[in-house]
């Protein structure tokens, strides 16, 4: 497959354009469309397509291309030969219910990019592919938030998932009911708290057994198809390591949510895009990568940072996908190893909610 997402436009600047057969083949925007990047790119600027149906069947194989480049694509209805899955996503009109208005803090750009994320998964993990082998990696010094991120885990569709347990300073008495209550398989080491954070994290990672090893944080929040949509992500864009952006961070002692879009200088903060940073929590790696790459330094603190420096002069591309997965929980600073304080975050956020307030894919109650 020639076309992937890589280089969606979170803004874009035109509207919708038309979708419709030539004759000969589908028109985009008045264009032949057949499936090339360039194709995809003269694209990026619209907000989407809208699908005019041809009287008799036509081929279906350019508007699966456009799903697989997350072009938004929507109809009024669909003939009785375009696929069930398809078809329910192409009218599915609840992503235009909101007015763009242009900003980086709009929400109909939200809602779209979560229609695109959909159509994206329809092509690029089909049924018929069996399931991803991931380990998923945690160490933690909160035994309170153990039976939480292994519920997450548990949420976890499209893949098959093993969880490997860094009990750092936590004796696994303090776990035990947690643990056996999770229906996963749960494996764990014992590691005193004056051994650094990363060693915990590699001496977790030895025990893997599955195809890709995860990185994740026991505070934050992980939607559904998080782990799925990460290996789409490897997939499509050949990388080496792939991970979200942090967009999403919920700052607990003020209540509410924030989306951040942009750096604190003021430059775009991209998703789709080939890049060396990525969120912390949410790194994804093949097993097989990750020993070649020498695993996480065994530092006490900026383990995710040290890692990707280390992988990118090893020749490693890291690529960064959605962040709509994924939410950041910030309490005070000090309980972080990312020590930045709350107004910090206050400051770079382009959309503020009260209350928690993630992205629809995350499916929370």
């Amino acid at each position: 497959m020639s076309v992937t997402p890589c280089g969606f436009a979170r803004t874009p600047s035109k509207g919708i354009a038309r979708l419709s057969w030539g004759g000969n083949g589908w028109e985009a925007d008045g264009r032949p469309f057949a499936g090339e990047p360039a194709d995809v790119a003269a694209l990026r600027p619209l907000r989407g397509l809208e699908i005019e149906w041809p009287r008799a069947r036509a081929p279906l194989e350019p508007l699966l291309d456009l799903a697989a480049a997350g072009v938004p694509l929507t109809a009024e209805d669909a003939p009785t030969w375009v696929p069930a899955g398809l078809a329910e996503l192409l009218t599915d009109h609840a992503w235009l219910g909101h007015t763009p208005d242009g900003t980086a803090r709009c929400v109909a750009d939200l809602r779209r990019e979560e229609h695109s994320v959909r159509l994206r998964r329809l092509r690029w993990r089909p049924a018929t592919l069996a399931a991803p082998a991931v380990s998923v990696v945690m160490s933690t010094m909160r035994p309170h938030l153990v039976g939480a991120a292994l519920a997450q885990m548990e949420r976890q569709r499209g893949v098959e998932a093993e969880v490997l347990l860094g009990l750092h300073g936590v004796p696994f008495e303090q776990v035990r009911e947690r643990v056996g209550a999770c229906s996963l398989p749960v494996r764990w080491v014992e590691a005193a708290a004056s051994v650094p954070f990363g060693e915990v994290l590699n001496q977790a990672a030895s025990l893997a057994s599955g195809d890709y090893v995860a990185k994740w944080d026991d505070d934050d929040w992980y939607g559904p198809d998080y782990l799925s949509d990460l290996v789409m992500a490897l997939t499509y864009a050949e990388a080496d390591i792939v991970g979200t952006t942090a967009e999403f961070l919920y700052l607990e002692p003020l209540k509410a949510t924030i989306r951040r879009t942009t750096f604190a200088s003021g430059a775009s903060y991209p998703s789709e895009v080939y890049s060396h940073h990525v969120a912390g929590g949410t790194i994804l790696v093949p097993r097989e990568r990750f020993h070649e790459l020498g695993g996480f330094p065994a530092l006490p603190r900026a383990v995710d940072q040290e890692f990707l420096k280390a992988a990118e002069q090893a020749g490693a591309r890291t690529y960064r996908t959605h962040g709509l997965g994924f939410v950041v929980r910030r309490g005070p600073s000090a309980g972080h190893t990312w020590q930045l304080p709350l107004a910090h975050f206050v400051k770079v956020a382009t959309s503020q909610w009260r209350g928690f307030r993630p992205s629809l894919l995350m499916e929370a109650a």
